[in-house]
Protein backbone atom coordinates (compact mmCIF):
# COMPACT_ATOMS: atom_id res chain seq x y z
CA UNK A 1 0.00 0.00 0.00
CA UNK A 2 2.82 2.00 1.17
CA UNK A 3 4.45 2.10 -2.62
CA UNK A 4 1.44 2.26 -4.12
CA UNK A 5 0.80 5.75 -2.61
CA UNK A 6 4.34 6.77 -3.24
CA UNK A 7 4.10 5.63 -7.01
CA UNK A 8 1.02 7.75 -7.07
CA UNK A 9 2.34 10.93 -5.30
CA UNK A 10 5.47 10.93 -7.83
CA UNK A 11 3.26 10.15 -10.69
CA UNK A 12 0.91 12.90 -9.86
CA UNK A 13 4.10 15.34 -9.13
CA UNK A 14 5.66 14.68 -13.11
CA UNK A 15 2.40 15.11 -14.23
CA UNK A 16 1.57 18.59 -12.33
CA UNK A 17 5.18 19.96 -13.58
CA UNK A 18 4.27 18.76 -17.10
CA UNK A 19 1.34 20.53 -17.00
CA UNK A 20 2.39 23.54 -15.30
CA UNK A 21 5.13 24.13 -17.94
CA UNK A 22 2.81 23.20 -21.10
CA UNK A 23 2.69 26.25 -22.72
CA UNK A 24 0.42 27.03 -26.24
CA UNK A 25 1.98 27.88 -29.00
CA UNK A 26 0.08 31.51 -30.44
CA UNK A 27 0.79 34.18 -33.14
CA UNK A 28 1.60 37.59 -31.57
CA UNK A 29 -1.33 38.88 -33.24
CA UNK A 30 -3.73 36.66 -31.18
CA UNK A 31 -2.21 37.70 -27.24
CA UNK A 32 -5.28 39.50 -26.75
CA UNK A 33 -7.26 36.64 -26.74
CA UNK A 34 -5.48 34.53 -24.32
CA UNK A 35 -4.72 36.61 -21.46
CA UNK A 36 -3.80 34.81 -18.59
CA UNK A 37 -2.88 31.56 -20.27
CA UNK A 38 1.05 30.72 -20.24
CA UNK A 39 2.47 30.83 -24.24
CA UNK A 40 5.03 30.80 -26.54
CA UNK A 41 5.41 33.28 -29.01
CA UNK A 42 7.51 33.09 -32.54
CA UNK A 43 8.24 37.26 -33.23
CA UNK A 44 10.08 40.23 -33.77
CA UNK A 45 11.32 42.53 -31.40
CA UNK A 46 10.84 46.21 -33.39
CA UNK A 47 12.54 48.08 -29.99
CA UNK A 48 12.74 48.62 -26.70
CA UNK A 49 13.25 51.06 -24.41
CA UNK A 50 14.67 51.32 -20.79
CA UNK A 51 13.86 53.54 -18.02
CA UNK A 52 16.86 54.66 -16.06
CA UNK A 53 14.96 57.56 -14.83
CA UNK A 54 11.28 55.71 -14.12
CA UNK A 55 10.74 54.43 -10.58
CA UNK A 56 12.01 50.81 -10.72
CA UNK A 57 13.99 51.47 -13.90
CA UNK A 58 12.17 49.01 -16.07
CA UNK A 59 12.96 48.01 -19.60
CA UNK A 60 10.48 47.73 -22.04
CA UNK A 61 10.07 45.29 -24.96
CA UNK A 62 7.82 46.21 -28.27
CA UNK A 63 7.01 42.35 -30.04
CA UNK A 64 5.22 42.27 -33.14
CA UNK A 65 5.32 45.73 -33.93
CA UNK A 66 7.13 48.85 -33.54
CA UNK A 67 5.55 51.34 -30.38
CA UNK A 68 2.86 52.49 -29.75
CA UNK A 69 1.35 49.32 -32.26
CA UNK A 70 2.81 46.48 -30.80
CA UNK A 71 0.41 43.92 -29.67
CA UNK A 72 2.82 43.02 -26.64
CA UNK A 73 5.30 44.69 -24.48
CA UNK A 74 7.84 42.45 -22.67
CA UNK A 75 8.63 43.84 -19.32
CA UNK A 76 12.12 43.64 -17.58
CA UNK A 77 13.10 44.93 -14.02
CA UNK A 78 15.78 46.27 -13.48
CA UNK A 79 16.68 43.08 -11.28
CA UNK A 80 16.05 41.04 -14.38
CA UNK A 81 18.55 43.35 -16.58
CA UNK A 82 21.46 42.90 -14.13
CA UNK A 83 21.39 38.85 -15.75
CA UNK A 84 21.40 39.42 -19.09
CA UNK A 85 24.97 39.63 -20.71
CA UNK A 86 24.13 42.73 -23.15
CA UNK A 87 21.60 45.40 -22.44
CA UNK A 88 17.82 43.84 -23.91
CA UNK A 89 16.67 46.88 -26.04
CA UNK A 90 20.06 46.50 -28.01
CA UNK A 91 20.17 42.91 -27.72
CA UNK A 92 16.95 41.67 -29.51
CA UNK A 93 16.28 44.78 -31.69
CA UNK A 94 15.27 43.98 -35.16
CA UNK A 95 15.72 40.02 -34.17
CA UNK A 96 13.37 37.01 -34.49
CA UNK A 97 12.74 35.69 -30.58
CA UNK A 98 10.65 32.81 -29.34
CA UNK A 99 9.42 34.30 -26.28
CA UNK A 100 7.62 31.83 -23.28
CA UNK A 101 5.41 33.57 -20.74
CA UNK A 102 1.94 34.17 -19.05
CA UNK A 103 -0.07 37.16 -20.56
CA UNK A 104 -1.16 39.65 -18.21
CA UNK A 105 -3.40 43.20 -19.21
CA UNK A 106 -1.18 46.31 -17.68
CA UNK A 107 -2.62 49.62 -18.86
CA UNK A 108 -5.20 47.83 -21.41
CA UNK A 109 -2.41 46.61 -23.21
CA UNK A 110 -1.38 42.74 -23.29
CA UNK A 111 2.21 41.93 -21.51
CA UNK A 112 4.69 39.52 -20.78
CA UNK A 113 6.86 39.78 -17.11
CA UNK A 114 10.06 38.32 -17.99
CA UNK A 115 11.61 36.37 -14.69
CA UNK A 116 14.47 35.46 -16.22
CA UNK A 117 17.03 35.19 -19.48
CA UNK A 118 15.47 32.40 -20.21
CA UNK A 119 12.12 33.71 -20.99
CA UNK A 120 13.60 34.96 -24.98
CA UNK A 121 15.24 33.16 -27.21
CA UNK A 122 16.71 34.25 -30.17
CA UNK A 123 14.83 32.86 -33.01
CA UNK A 124 16.13 32.44 -36.53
Amino acid sequence: MKKVLVSLLCFTGVFCSIKVTAQTEIKVEDVARHVGDSVKIITKIYGGRYFDQSPGTPTLLNAGAAYPKSPLTLYISAVVRKKFATAPEEMYKGKAVIIFGKIIMFKDKPEIVVYGVEQILLGK
